[in-house]
């Protein structure tokens, strides 16, 4: 039993540590500013080249320890720090590093500057694995930024990037935004459409609770199984006997003498006095009279009219 135990605890962290490397993968470099003059300004109210990285997964994904660089050679340039609860960025949203060469500043302010033509890196805790990375440009203009047409879409190929100016409704510069907005669902407005009275919704629903009410039945069944194998181990270590050592398809049942036995003893537990249900017993109690207790001296005399 406990082998069993020791299995299922290490498959579940098996599982988690697989997810959790799984859910770094997400993790991309969405847009890209080199030379800001007149765009975002960073905490310190001054502007600087920065990065955005975007949590394409739909779990929040903390960043710590992995790192930024803009030297293939040298992938540790700037470690995320450890500690700063910031760094874990929701399902689907931005964060900004500003690549001022300043990491004093704090956990968002990179240790390198970043150039036209340069090849950003994104590392793995591992310092090996390459989560994404993007070559900038060599003539992206100032005030320009060089951006994923779809956030977190097309990894690291070239055709799934352009460069924006903020000039036009398609091309505006979207620093810890999505850099495309989206007004309308079209999958939930392609259902609507095929699906006008709800008669599909309605049957998928059904079909979920139902699916659901299954589930539930079939982990109550396998828990009752677990519960009577158990029970039937207990029994047999009772009365000596080695599980092992029982015929295969004989069962241990409780003998009548047994069941008689706790019968009477819940009887004789809940029903002692049970003789003294219909007797009813009345004793006479004697207590000195005192004036001082007397009701009679409490009571107010009215005048005669």
């Amino acid at each position: 039993m406990k082998k069993n135990i020791l299995l299922v605890i290490i498959a579940v962290v098996a599982c988690a540590m697989t997810s959790y490397a799984q859910g770094r993968k997400g993790l991309c470099i969405n847009e890209v500013m080199v030379q800001n003059d007149s765009s975002v300004i960073d905490d310190y109210g001054l502007r600087h080249g920065w990065i955005e990285l975007y949590n394409s997964t739909h779990a929040p994904m903390e960043i710590s320890s992995v790192y930024l660089t803009n030297d293939k050679n040298n992938p540790t340039l700037y470690p995320v720090p450890l500690g700063d609860v910031n760094t874990e960025i929701p399902p689907l949203q931005h964060v900004i590093f500003w690549a001022d060469s300043e990491p004093n500043k704090g956990t968002f302010h990179v240790s390198f500057n970043i150039k036209n033509g340069e090849t950003i890196y994104i590392f793995d805790a591992d310092q090996k694995t390459i989560l994404d990375q993007v070559t900038i440009p060599v003539d992206l203009a100032p005030n320009t930024t060089f951006a994923r047409k779809i956030d977190g879409k097309g990894g690291i190929s070239q055709d799934a990037w352009e460069v924006r100016d903020g000039k036009g409704d398609l091309t505006y510069i979207t620093p810890s935004s999505n850099n495309i907005i989206v007004d309308t669902n079209t999958k939930v407005e392609s259902f609507r459409i095929l699906d006008k009275n709800g008669f599909v919704l309605t049957i998928m629903a059904m079909a979920i609770v139902f699916s659901a009410l299954l589930i539930l039945s079939i982990c109550f069944y396998i828990i009752s199984k677990i519960g009577e194998k158990i029970s039937k181990v207990n029994k047999l270590k009772a009365q000596g006997i080695e599980p092992s050592e029982l015929p295969k398809g004989e069962k241990i049942n409780d003998s009548g003498e047994e069941i008689a036995a706790i019968v009477m003893a819940l009887h004789e537990h809940l029903n002692a006095h049970d003789q003294e249900n219909t007797i009813l017993t009345i004793n006479k109690v004697k207590r000195a009279y005192s004036p001082w207790s007397s009701k009679i001296y409490g009571l107010r005399e009215l005048p005669r009219r």
